[in-house]
């Protein structure tokens, strides 16, 4: 292991307003042009060996900028590589893969030591939960895991800001605190962004959040949106991540890699050497205020792919491509906020429909996209759409509500 540098990386401060060369319809307005060509000022990080470490916020972990999710971790020859290759922190669930994932990682932290890898795994707040619930789902997870402790314990989806300061809740977390079981708290985010990161940010129980964030986060909005003050036609996850920074609670990005529809005809997108999944993990690691993303490697292809990327820097070639592919792929691509859900008057649960598409078209996730979908009760699921239309009207980026969730009901109904 090389000795510890502290690097300090220094943007050119240059921006560059693109006008109609944008591809069409696709217009940019000054707050999205900011945030699509970077930050000014310095950025400090720690590099160990050929790996850069970030700080977690208050939890003061230091970890991987590249970070292995576990929805499914890789064989074990790639998990070892992987820690091998600097990569120190790892993102699992009870439910993934029926816990196998944790089964996995388990063997993993007995071959490569404990003291090697930092271990975030999450709990549901699913049907008739409570605090018992949610305590036997932690012991059950660390039995698993085969370890005494977890370095965050988070919860998976929190979708109602109502829950992170619930009694329960906060008792659970509470008691397996003084037993032990945990370092820091968190949760992770898929919908209703705008509510739950500000609660969980604000509220200060909470050490870190893992929220979706990539480039289509540049993307203009079609409409007004008075979701939150932030919006600007952007989709207010930069926001979100400055009050996390500014409150010092970490930030681990996922979704990186999303794409809007199905993974077809990318390799239009790449730019010389550079691959369009390549140039995606780049434009989040530009964002100082995140700690890490976090993306699956299932293959040594995708572990030297993602590897690759750690310390180079976005160039201009390939953040042009990233504005053609988000310019092309916007209509297919959902942002999660949640506002067709709310919208909704029969209760359908669009935003999560939605996501179970994304897992069958872009991650080929197709028994993960299936079985979740079969939990949805008949009245919340794509049978009980009236066709109003209701849910096209609210969402800002003209996305084909009824037509998707229909798909997905074709699909797995």
């Amino acid at each position: 292991m090389k000795k510890e540098e502290f690097v300090s990386n220094t943007s050119s401060g240059r921006r560059i307003f693109l006008r109609s060369l944008l591809f069409g319809a696709f217009s940019t307005s000054l707050a999205s042009a900011r945030l699509l060509w970077g930050k000014e000022g310095q950025d400090e990080k720690v590099k160990k060996g050929g790996m850069f470490y970030r700080r977690l916020g208050r939890t003061n972990l230091l970890i991987s900028e590249i970070a292995l999710g576990g929805s499914p971790v890789p064989d074990m020859p790639i998990l070892l590589q992987a820690i091998e290759r600097g990569v120190n922190y790892i993102d699992t669930s009870n439910s993934y893969q029926n816990g196998n994932s944790e089964r996995q990682i388990g063997q993993l932290l007995k071959l490569a030591g404990r003291d090697k890898v930092h271990v975030g795994t999450k709990f549901h707040l699913r049907r008739n939960w409570n605090e018992e619930t949610i305590i036997s789902s932690v012991e059950d997870s660390l039995e698993r895991l085969n370890t005494d402790y977890l370095d965050v314990l988070l919860i998976h989806g929190a979708a109602d800001e109502e829950n992170l300061d619930d009694e329960r809740v906060l008792s659970a977390f509470e008691k397996l605190k003084k037993q032990g079981k945990y370092r820091f708290r968190g949760l992770s985010c898929h919908s209703n962004h705008h509510k739950v990161v500000q609660k969980a940010v604000d509220c200060g129980y909470y050490d870190m959040v893992q929220l979706g964030y990539n480039v289509f986060d540049i993307q203009e909005t079609e409409k007004e949106v008075q979701t939150y003050d932030d919006y600007l036609g952007a989709s207010g996850i930069k926001h979100l991540i400055s009050r996390a920074k500014s409150k010092d609670v970490g930030i681990i990005a996922m979704k990186t890699l999303k794409v809007g529809g199905k993974r077809q005809n990318l390799e239009k997108f790449k730019t010389g050497t550079t691959s369009l999944f390549q140039a995606m993990l780049k434009w989040a690691l530009e964002n100082k205020d995140i700690s890490a993303v976090v993306t699956e490697m299932l293959t040594y292809e995708q572990l030297e792919e993602d590897l690759a990327v750690v310390g180079k820097p976005l160039s201009e070639k390939e953040r042009r491509n990233l504005m053609r592919f988000v310019a092309e792929r916007s209509k297919d691509y959902c942002h999660m906020c949640g506002l067709c859900q709310s919208a909704c008057p029969c209760g359908i649960k669009t935003t999560a429909i939605l996501r179970f598409l994304a897992y069958y078209e872009g991650y080929n996730k197709t028994e993960l996209a299936k079985k979740s979908y079969s939990r949805l009760k008949s009245f919340e699921n794509a049978s009980a759409c009236k066709n109003c239309g209701e849910c096209e009207k609210s969402c800002p980026y003209g996305v084909s509500v009824r037509d998707k969730i229909r798909e997905v009901h074709d699909l797995f109904g």
